[in-house]
């Protein structure tokens, strides 16, 4: 399914945005989780265990994750600019291959 240069279907464009929200909608789920568990995780190292220091470990690891769910969502998910990009460039060469190919 592209919209570069095939003609979407009315279902085929609903399908789409829906699967494109639903990934939107579970990054910024995943976003606020992250932004309540790690205030937690914070406040419970700042005010419940005294002189124990907050880690900032969980903290990145968990970004590292959240940072990689959003690249999956806004570059490279089903339907997105960037892979659309690089599946009508595969087409393209892939047909030139065909067409010389068959021409040789």
């Amino acid at each position: 399914m592209t919209t570069n240069n095939t003609s979407m279907t009315p279902e085929e464009i609903d399908r789409l945005a829906r699967k494109r929200a639903g990934a939107k909608l579970g990054w910024f789920f995943h976003a606020a989780v992250y932004v309540i568990v790690n205030l937690f995780v914070f406040g419970m190292s700042h005010y419940a265990f005294g002189n124990r220091s907050w880690s900032v470990f969980p903290l990145l690891g968990w970004g590292l994750g959240l940072a990689l769910h959003g690249a999956s969502v806004w570059l490279i998910g089903a339907g997105g600019e960037l892979r659309e990009r690089m599946v009508q460039k595969e087409r393209d060469r892939l047909q030139r291959d065909q067409d010389r190919r068959n021409g040789s």
